[in-house]
Protein backbone atom coordinates (compact mmCIF):
# COMPACT_ATOMS: atom_id res chain seq x y z
CA UNK A 1 0.00 0.00 0.00
CA UNK A 2 1.61 2.59 -0.85
CA UNK A 3 -7.13 18.33 7.67
CA UNK A 4 -3.50 17.33 7.97
CA UNK A 5 -0.79 17.87 11.15
CA UNK A 6 1.40 20.65 9.72
CA UNK A 7 4.61 19.65 10.20
CA UNK A 8 7.63 18.75 7.47
CA UNK A 9 7.04 16.49 4.87
CA UNK A 10 10.52 15.58 4.55
CA UNK A 11 10.11 13.70 7.92
CA UNK A 12 6.00 12.58 7.79
CA UNK A 13 6.38 9.14 6.02
CA UNK A 14 9.37 7.88 8.57
CA UNK A 15 7.40 9.45 11.55
CA UNK A 16 4.76 7.12 10.58
CA UNK A 17 6.26 4.70 9.33
CA UNK A 18 8.14 4.43 13.05
CA UNK A 19 4.40 4.24 14.45
CA UNK A 20 3.54 1.30 12.72
CA UNK A 21 6.42 -0.16 13.15
CA UNK A 22 6.19 0.13 16.73
CA UNK A 23 2.40 -0.98 16.84
CA UNK A 24 3.51 -4.57 14.47
CA UNK A 25 6.29 -5.37 17.32
CA UNK A 26 3.71 -5.04 20.10
CA UNK A 27 1.23 -6.79 18.78
CA UNK A 28 0.23 -9.99 20.31
CA UNK A 29 0.69 -13.07 17.90
CA UNK A 30 -2.81 -14.42 18.45
CA UNK A 31 -4.56 -15.06 15.04
CA UNK A 32 -7.99 -13.85 13.37
CA UNK A 33 -9.90 -15.93 11.34
CA UNK A 34 -10.66 -13.87 8.28
CA UNK A 35 -13.73 -14.68 5.59
CA UNK A 36 -14.10 -12.66 2.45
CA UNK A 37 -17.21 -11.14 2.09
CA UNK A 38 -18.24 -9.65 -1.45
CA UNK A 39 -22.06 -9.51 -1.05
CA UNK A 40 -23.65 -5.62 -1.04
CA UNK A 41 -26.84 -4.69 0.82
CA UNK A 42 -28.95 -2.30 -0.71
CA UNK A 43 -28.31 0.73 1.39
CA UNK A 44 -24.83 2.25 3.10
CA UNK A 45 -24.80 1.98 6.74
CA UNK A 46 -23.01 4.22 9.29
CA UNK A 47 -20.30 2.03 9.82
CA UNK A 48 -19.42 1.35 6.13
CA UNK A 49 -20.02 5.33 5.80
CA UNK A 50 -17.26 5.07 8.51
CA UNK A 51 -14.99 2.55 7.04
CA UNK A 52 -14.86 4.47 4.00
CA UNK A 53 -13.66 7.61 5.33
CA UNK A 54 -11.29 5.36 7.46
CA UNK A 55 -9.33 4.21 4.49
CA UNK A 56 -9.51 7.97 2.56
CA UNK A 57 -7.71 8.88 5.80
CA UNK A 58 -5.32 6.44 6.03
CA UNK A 59 -4.17 6.58 2.27
CA UNK A 60 -3.50 10.60 3.21
CA UNK A 61 -1.71 9.62 6.53
CA UNK A 62 1.37 8.47 3.79
CA UNK A 63 1.74 11.90 2.94
CA UNK A 64 0.96 13.72 6.69
CA UNK A 65 2.43 12.00 8.48
CA UNK A 66 -0.92 11.72 10.30
CA UNK A 67 -0.74 8.63 13.16
CA UNK A 68 -4.01 8.17 13.98
CA UNK A 69 -5.60 6.71 11.11
CA UNK A 70 -2.97 3.76 11.52
CA UNK A 71 -4.84 2.64 14.10
CA UNK A 72 -7.73 1.48 11.86
CA UNK A 73 -5.00 -1.32 10.74
CA UNK A 74 -5.20 -4.74 12.94
CA UNK A 75 -1.99 -4.60 14.45
CA UNK A 76 -2.06 -8.27 14.81
CA UNK A 77 -3.28 -9.51 11.54
CA UNK A 78 -2.50 -7.73 7.91
CA UNK A 79 -2.53 -9.63 5.21
CA UNK A 80 -0.44 -7.49 2.49
CA UNK A 81 -0.76 -8.61 -1.30
CA UNK A 82 1.38 -5.32 -2.54
CA UNK A 83 4.22 -7.56 -3.34
CA UNK A 84 6.97 -4.74 -2.64
CA UNK A 85 5.98 -5.39 1.14
CA UNK A 86 6.07 -7.86 3.36
CA UNK A 87 3.04 -8.86 5.82
CA UNK A 88 1.92 -7.03 8.76
CA UNK A 89 2.45 -3.54 9.82
CA UNK A 90 6.35 -3.68 10.05
CA UNK A 91 6.37 -4.37 6.29
CA UNK A 92 4.11 -1.06 5.71
CA UNK A 93 6.94 0.83 8.15
CA UNK A 94 9.79 -0.63 6.06
CA UNK A 95 7.81 0.37 2.72
CA UNK A 96 7.02 4.11 3.79
CA UNK A 97 11.14 4.34 5.00
CA UNK A 98 12.35 3.18 1.51
CA UNK A 99 10.36 6.26 0.65
CA UNK A 100 12.19 9.57 -0.75
CA UNK A 101 11.86 11.80 1.46
CA UNK A 102 8.78 14.61 1.59
CA UNK A 103 7.90 12.94 -2.05
CA UNK A 104 4.44 11.05 -0.99
CA UNK A 105 1.54 12.96 -2.09
CA UNK A 106 -1.97 11.40 -2.06
CA UNK A 107 -5.38 12.53 -3.23
CA UNK A 108 -8.19 10.03 -3.72
CA UNK A 109 -11.14 10.62 -6.13
CA UNK A 110 -13.59 7.96 -5.18
CA UNK A 111 -14.18 5.44 -2.81
CA UNK A 112 -16.62 2.70 -2.43
CA UNK A 113 -17.58 -0.06 -0.66
CA UNK A 114 -18.93 -3.94 -0.79
CA UNK A 115 -19.56 -5.72 1.94
CA UNK A 116 -16.51 -5.78 4.43
CA UNK A 117 -14.36 -5.01 1.37
CA UNK A 118 -14.06 -0.81 0.73
CA UNK A 119 -11.84 0.09 -2.86
CA UNK A 120 -10.39 3.33 -3.18
CA UNK A 121 -9.65 4.85 -6.45
CA UNK A 122 -6.25 6.94 -6.01
CA UNK A 123 -3.55 9.82 -7.10
CA UNK A 124 -0.65 9.07 -5.88
CA UNK A 125 2.87 10.32 -5.81
CA UNK A 126 4.44 7.21 -4.54
CA UNK A 127 8.02 6.07 -5.96
CA UNK A 128 6.99 8.62 -8.59
CA UNK A 129 3.21 9.55 -10.29
CA UNK A 130 1.07 6.55 -10.22
CA UNK A 131 -2.56 6.25 -10.16
CA UNK A 132 -3.99 3.24 -8.41
CA UNK A 133 -6.80 0.90 -6.74
CA UNK A 134 -6.75 0.04 -3.19
CA UNK A 135 -9.00 -2.86 -2.00
CA UNK A 136 -9.01 -3.00 2.32
CA UNK A 137 -10.65 -6.07 4.02
CA UNK A 138 -12.50 -5.23 7.65
CA UNK A 139 -13.16 -7.25 9.70
CA UNK A 140 -14.74 -6.50 13.31
CA UNK A 141 -13.93 -2.83 12.51
CA UNK A 142 -10.18 -3.32 11.80
CA UNK A 143 -8.39 -3.27 8.49
CA UNK A 144 -6.98 -7.03 8.00
CA UNK A 145 -5.99 -7.41 4.73
CA UNK A 146 -4.59 -5.24 1.70
CA UNK A 147 -4.51 -5.37 -2.32
CA UNK A 148 -3.80 -2.35 -4.60
CA UNK A 149 -2.76 -2.54 -8.39
CA UNK A 150 -0.53 0.73 -9.70
CA UNK A 151 0.33 2.02 -13.02
CA UNK A 152 2.32 5.24 -14.04
CA UNK A 153 0.31 7.79 -14.30
CA UNK A 154 1.16 9.59 -18.45
CA UNK A 155 2.03 13.09 -18.15
CA UNK A 156 -1.00 14.01 -20.85
CA UNK A 157 -4.30 13.45 -20.97
CA UNK A 158 -5.79 10.60 -23.59
CA UNK A 159 -6.76 11.30 -27.13
CA UNK A 160 -10.60 11.98 -25.80
CA UNK A 161 -8.59 14.25 -23.53
CA UNK A 162 -9.66 12.40 -20.08
CA UNK A 163 -7.19 11.56 -17.74
CA UNK A 164 -7.27 8.45 -15.43
CA UNK A 165 -8.90 9.78 -12.83
CA UNK A 166 -11.62 12.21 -13.85
CA UNK A 167 -15.15 11.73 -14.43
CA UNK A 168 -18.08 11.25 -11.85
CA UNK A 169 -17.13 10.01 -7.78
CA UNK A 170 -20.23 9.22 -6.38
CA UNK A 171 -22.09 6.33 -6.08
CA UNK A 172 -25.86 6.62 -7.76
CA UNK A 173 -28.52 3.00 -8.03
CA UNK A 174 -27.55 1.67 -4.89
CA UNK A 175 -30.61 -1.00 -5.06
CA UNK A 176 -29.22 -2.08 -8.79
CA UNK A 177 -26.05 -3.14 -7.21
CA UNK A 178 -26.31 -6.60 -7.74
CA UNK A 179 -27.61 -6.28 -11.11
CA UNK A 180 -24.72 -4.14 -12.27
CA UNK A 181 -22.33 -6.44 -11.06
CA UNK A 182 -23.79 -9.31 -12.68
CA UNK A 183 -23.77 -7.30 -15.94
CA UNK A 184 -19.54 -6.76 -15.60
CA UNK A 185 -18.79 -10.12 -14.70
CA UNK A 186 -20.47 -11.42 -17.52
CA UNK A 187 -18.66 -8.41 -19.95
CA UNK A 188 -15.42 -9.38 -18.44
CA UNK A 189 -16.40 -13.37 -19.06
CA UNK A 190 -17.54 -12.54 -22.33
CA UNK A 191 -15.77 -10.28 -24.19
CA UNK A 192 -11.89 -9.93 -22.21
CA UNK A 193 -11.34 -13.84 -20.92
CA UNK A 194 -13.27 -15.73 -23.91
CA UNK A 195 -13.11 -13.20 -26.93
CA UNK A 196 -17.01 -12.96 -27.97
CA UNK A 197 -16.86 -10.11 -29.90
CA UNK A 198 -20.25 -10.70 -31.51
CA UNK A 199 -21.94 -10.10 -27.77
CA UNK A 200 -19.74 -6.74 -27.25
CA UNK A 201 -21.80 -4.15 -29.14
CA UNK A 202 -24.99 -5.48 -26.58
CA UNK A 203 -23.26 -4.23 -23.41
CA UNK A 204 -22.76 -0.56 -24.80
CA UNK A 205 -25.40 2.24 -25.82
CA UNK A 206 -23.93 2.67 -29.19
CA UNK A 207 -21.01 4.53 -29.46
CA UNK A 208 -21.70 6.01 -26.20
CA UNK A 209 -18.52 5.12 -24.20
CA UNK A 210 -16.08 7.06 -21.95
CA UNK A 211 -12.70 6.01 -21.65
CA UNK A 212 -10.38 6.90 -19.82
CA UNK A 213 -7.85 4.24 -20.12
CA UNK A 214 -3.83 6.66 -21.40
CA UNK A 215 -3.94 5.23 -24.69
CA UNK A 216 -7.42 4.72 -25.91
CA UNK A 217 -9.94 7.05 -27.36
CA UNK A 218 -13.83 7.45 -26.21
CA UNK A 219 -16.70 5.11 -27.82
CA UNK A 220 -16.26 1.48 -29.17
CA UNK A 221 -14.90 2.75 -32.38
CA UNK A 222 -11.36 4.01 -30.06
CA UNK A 223 -11.21 1.00 -28.48
CA UNK A 224 -11.47 -1.02 -31.69
CA UNK A 225 -8.83 1.39 -33.12
CA UNK A 226 -6.63 0.78 -30.03
CA UNK A 227 -6.86 -3.12 -30.50
CA UNK A 228 -6.25 -3.23 -34.35
CA UNK A 229 -2.94 -0.80 -33.74
CA UNK A 230 -1.62 -3.38 -30.60
CA UNK A 231 -2.27 -6.46 -33.05
CA UNK A 232 0.05 -4.47 -35.96
CA UNK A 233 2.24 -3.60 -33.28
CA UNK A 234 2.39 -7.15 -32.42
CA UNK A 235 1.22 -6.57 -28.19
CA UNK A 236 -1.25 -8.98 -26.84
CA UNK A 237 -3.71 -8.55 -23.98
CA UNK A 238 -5.46 -11.61 -22.56
CA UNK A 239 -7.40 -12.03 -19.83
CA UNK A 240 -7.04 -15.64 -18.10
CA UNK A 241 -9.38 -15.38 -14.51
CA UNK A 242 -11.15 -12.81 -12.70
CA UNK A 243 -10.17 -12.85 -8.97
CA UNK A 244 -13.20 -9.99 -7.76
CA UNK A 245 -16.01 -8.13 -9.03
CA UNK A 246 -17.04 -5.48 -6.17
CA UNK A 247 -19.78 -3.12 -6.83
CA UNK A 248 -21.35 0.04 -4.93
CA UNK A 249 -24.64 1.03 -7.18
CA UNK A 250 -23.17 2.25 -10.51
CA UNK A 251 -19.70 1.72 -10.12
CA UNK A 252 -18.02 -1.94 -10.70
CA UNK A 253 -14.55 -3.28 -9.88
CA UNK A 254 -13.21 -6.06 -11.70
CA UNK A 255 -9.91 -7.81 -10.85
CA UNK A 256 -8.54 -10.05 -13.10
CA UNK A 257 -5.16 -11.91 -14.05
CA UNK A 258 -3.93 -12.19 -17.43
CA UNK A 259 -1.64 -11.44 -19.32
CA UNK A 260 0.17 -8.08 -21.33
CA UNK A 261 2.73 -8.02 -24.02
CA UNK A 262 3.80 -10.98 -22.83
CA UNK A 263 4.30 -10.46 -18.95
CA UNK A 264 2.07 -11.46 -16.10
CA UNK A 265 -0.40 -9.16 -15.41
CA UNK A 266 -3.06 -7.54 -12.62
CA UNK A 267 -6.00 -5.36 -14.19
CA UNK A 268 -8.07 -3.93 -12.06
CA UNK A 269 -10.75 -2.23 -14.32
CA UNK A 270 -13.32 0.11 -13.02
CA UNK A 271 -17.30 0.42 -14.80
CA UNK A 272 -19.58 2.83 -14.18
CA UNK A 273 -23.24 1.05 -15.63
CA UNK A 274 -25.88 3.39 -16.99
CA UNK A 275 -29.42 1.98 -17.66
CA UNK A 276 -28.37 -1.70 -17.91
CA UNK A 277 -25.03 -0.36 -20.06
CA UNK A 278 -21.77 0.13 -19.49
CA UNK A 279 -20.79 3.80 -20.14
CA UNK A 280 -17.35 4.88 -18.71
CA UNK A 281 -14.20 3.14 -17.83
CA UNK A 282 -11.39 3.46 -15.89
CA UNK A 283 -8.18 0.57 -15.11
CA UNK A 284 -5.08 0.29 -13.75
CA UNK A 285 -2.84 -2.34 -15.80
CA UNK A 286 0.26 -4.02 -13.25
CA UNK A 287 2.77 -6.49 -13.89
CA UNK A 288 3.39 -8.87 -11.40
CA UNK A 289 6.73 -9.49 -10.59
CA UNK A 290 8.69 -12.59 -10.52
CA UNK A 291 8.27 -15.31 -7.70
CA UNK A 292 11.40 -14.61 -6.57
CA UNK A 293 11.09 -10.76 -6.05
CA UNK A 294 8.22 -10.83 -3.44
CA UNK A 295 8.54 -10.30 -0.08
CA UNK A 296 5.42 -11.62 1.00
CA UNK A 297 4.03 -14.77 -0.23
CA UNK A 298 0.19 -14.50 -0.21
CA UNK A 299 0.22 -13.62 -4.68
CA UNK A 300 -1.11 -10.42 -5.92
CA UNK A 301 -4.65 -11.47 -5.48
Amino acid sequence: MHPSRKQSSSTSSLTLAALVATASLSACASSIPTQRTESTTPLMNTAQQNQKQQVVDLLKAIETGESAPVAVINPERYIQHNLAAADGLAGFGALLQALPKGSARVSTARVFQDGSLVFAHTDYNFFGPKIGFDIFHFENGKIVEHWDNLQEKPASPNPSGHTMLDGPTQATDLDKTEANKKLVASFVDDILVNGRMEKLAGYFNGDNYIQHNPQIADGLSGLGQALQAMAKAGISMKYDRVHKVLGEGNFVLAVSEGSFGGKHTSFYDLFRVENGKIAEHWDTIEAIPARDQWKNANSKF
